[in-house]
């Protein structure tokens, strides 16, 4: 949560999806025979074995597939998330479509709607790719639990009988950390899932925007997405006011196959910076001698330019790290087909999926193997569709191919030529028509506990020939453990995200923020402590940080044919102009404008009369001489030849005065006079 300029912004609201590993999948009639311990023989006598407790307490040993949660699914927002009071929070900042996933959690909250006010437009800002990328992924969510609500039937009460106490108490010690996380704080953060109904009055309150639009919040805050590279869609923010400005770097790729490259140029030379690419903890590749462990000091840190960033934005490495990987999976994938065996690849990232499905189809021609591939999803027709009207947060290379006249990717010519085939759910028609084996499956992964995923791995679980590649599952065993024995072949992959650590210090002193704001636990990862461009400070959770980022000086917005005809008084010492004026300050757009009154409009020049009453009154004695020359780039109006006591002249321009005499002591007994006038203009 951040608090600027006396605006309180939520930063993302994600969901944890790896804590649905506690949970079992929707069981089948063979998760419900007795076991030895039970005579029960229906699913009430299982269940009421299992949650109420003296049985399982006895049983409850070692952590296998019954020691899992047989129940509805609750899911883990935001810690104390309801906590919070809604209508406190001014503005919601969404940065990828994943960071949606828990929003419809904050907005059917009591308060929230309350909270909305014409007049701020809305307080949900999210680029238009991510709403439409992320509604899609909320969609489906709801509608793969509905096998859940399905299958136990409504809830008897609003508290689940797992979360009491004493059934925490009796689960195995890995279930209940993911459960109460450290110190039991994270038990509050469990709700049941939002309706379909919820997510359409969510996507209503949010305001979309397009690449590096501004949105202004209520005069007085700037916002503004630039793409962060991980994703179609996804970004970093820039927060404008009067007094500062903030940019917030969320997680970040500088190199993209698919996506918009990182802009890492629009958050140069900002007064802060959050840094909270948590991705970039990920990077293995980092630690020196393989040791991931290891602290980074400056010494170990290569230097990288502004055009060795520049060049990987431009230019995607034939060699890197995604290509190498990408090729190894797909020719793993074509074993795996040349045995006999299918492969299931169960991945969230869109982008990752594009890519391998390319790179997959490309070897299965060149190998000349015709391999039916089926995408299974409830929104897959959808998403695929969406690829094409979104292209300016795609990659360079993409959008020459728009240009070009070339499909953006390489699904829509194998839909055309039926290599590939899309369908909604596992019991649709088409795929029952068209299903063959071996085969390659794309399906989304839901932590491995709802969707098509659950169906088809219990159908090749056991079979050694077959291969499912599985990205980012942190507990493995954990995922596997309601299929187990598994004996198919597991390909566990973890695809380039994040800035990665190598390069954070690096990328810092590319973008000279004043003040730089990273997340404790990267203090062991990296040292930044010598750091002399920019001061570092740390933040914790439920911590707070004071954060110093106010500009060195303030800008005023006046009008060029008013700003034209001031009258500035010279202060030589200090070297500055000053001049007093009467009007309105206002705030527009995240700046100050200066709106005058009337009556100072109407006297930015000196009155002619009361500087001539002034002279008289002090015993100087002159004459005006009007110009009368015409000359539209004269900047003098008139001059006043004094001809008593002394000779002297004072010549009255458009924003200046200027006084001619032969004694320097009356030349400034006539400017205190000249003064005292001017300083009613």
């Amino acid at each position: 949560m951040l608090n600027f300029c006396g605006i309180r912004i939520l930063l993302d609201c994600p969901l944890d999806l790896s804590s649905l590993m506690v949970f079992s999948p929707v069981p089948t009639a063979f998760d419900f025979l007795p076991s030895e311990e039970s005579s029960n023989t229906v699913a009430s006598g299982f269940f009421d074995s299992r949650v109420g407790s003296g049985k399982r307490h006895k049983i409850e040993k070692l952590l296998d597939a019954k020691s899992l949660l047989f129940a509805e699914p609750w899911y883990k927002t935001v810690n104390n998330l309801h906590l919070w009071n809604s209508s406190f929070i001014d503005i919601v900042l969404i940065s990828s479509p994943m960071g949606i996933l828990g929003l419809p959690f904050l907005t059917r909250m009591k308060g929230f709607s309350a909270k909305l006010n014409v007049l701020f437009n809305c307080l949900i800002y999210i680029t238009e790719a991510s709403a439409r990328l992320g509604q899609l992924m909320m969609e489906d969510l709801v509608s793969m639990h509905v096998e859940f609500s399905q299958f136990y039937g409504p809830e008897e009460s609003n508290f689940p009988a797992w979360l009491r106490q004493e059934e925490l108490e009796i689960l195995p010690s890995e279930l209940s950390e993911i459960i109460l996380g450290e110190d039991g704080v994270e038990l509050g953060g469990w709700m049941p899932l939002y309706s379909a109904a919820d997510v359409k009055d969510c996507m209503l309150k949010i305001h979309k925007l397009n690449y590096a639009e501004e949105a202004c919040y209520n005069g007085t805050l700037v916002i503004k997405a630039f793409s962060s590279g991980t994703e179609i869609g996804s970004c970093n923010w820039i927060l404008n006011s009067p007094k500062g400005d903030i940019a917030y770097l969320s997680g970040s790729n500088i190199i993209s196959a698919h996506a918009m490259p990182f802009d890492y140029r629009s958050l140069q030379g900002t007064c802060a910076l959050i840094y909270s690419d948590f991705l970039s903890f990920t990077d293995t590749q980092d630690g020196e001698d393989g040791d991931s462990n290891s602290v980074l000091t400056a010494d170990k840190l290569l230097p990288m330019s502004s055009q060795d960033l520049a060049g990987f934005n431009h230019n995607f490495d034939e060699n890197s790290e995604e290509k190498k990987k990408l090729v190894f999976i797909c020719s793993c994938a074509i074993d795996c087909i040349n045995e006999g065996g299918s492969v299931l690849i169960p991945i969230d990232r869109l982008g990752t999926v594009l890519l391998l499905l390319e790179k997959m189809t490309t070897l299965l021609e060149a190998s000349d193997m015709k391999v039916p591939i089926y995408i299974i999803s409830s929104v897959a027709k959808e998403l695929l569709a969406l690829l094409n009207i979104i292209p300016e947060w795609l990659c360079k290379q993409r959008q020459e191919r728009l240009f070009a006249g070339e499909p953006l990717f390489a699904h829509v010519k194998l839909l055309k030529e039926r290599k590939i085939h899309v369908v909604p759910a596992t019991h649709s028609h088409e795929l029952l028509v068209n299903w063959q084996e071996p085969c390659i499956v794309f399906c989304p992964l839901w932590s491995l506990r709802m969707g098509p995923i659950v169906h088809l791995l219990r159908r090749w679980c056991g079979d050694p020939k077959s291969l499912l590649i599985i990205e980012g599952v942190l507990n493995l065993e954990l995922a596997l453990l309601p299929f187990n024995p598994v004996a198919m072949k597991v390909c566990q992959c973890l695809f380039p995200s994040g800035i990665g650590l190598q390069k954070v210090k690096p990328l810092l002193e590319t973008l000279q923020p004043k003040t730089v704001l990273c997340p404790e636990e990267l203090r062991p990862q990296i040292n930044l402590s010598s750091e002399k461009s920019f001061s570092v400070l740390y933040y914790t959770e439920a911590e707070t940080l004071k954060v110093p980022y106010r500009k060195g000086s303030s800008e005023l917005k006046i009008a060029t044919d008013l700003a034209s005809q001031f009258y500035w008084k010279r202060f030589k010492k200090e070297e500055i102009d000053v001049k007093k004026l009467k009007g309105e300050l206002l705030m527009e757009n995240g700046r100050h404008h200066l709106v005058l009154d009337n009556d100072n409009k109407n006297s930015l020049s000196p009155d002619l009369e009361k500087l001539m009453a002034a002279l008289s009154k002090m015993g100087i004695s002159g004459v005006i001489e009007h110009d009368t020359s015409g000359d539209a780039k004269s900047q003098s109006l008139c001059i006043i030849h004094i001809q008593d006591p002394y000779k002297a002249s004072i010549e009255i321009g458009a924003t200046s005065a200027n006084i001619t005499t032969a004694d320097e002591n009356e030349a400034s007994f006539i400017y205190k006079i000249v003064d005292d006038i001017l300083d009613g203009v």
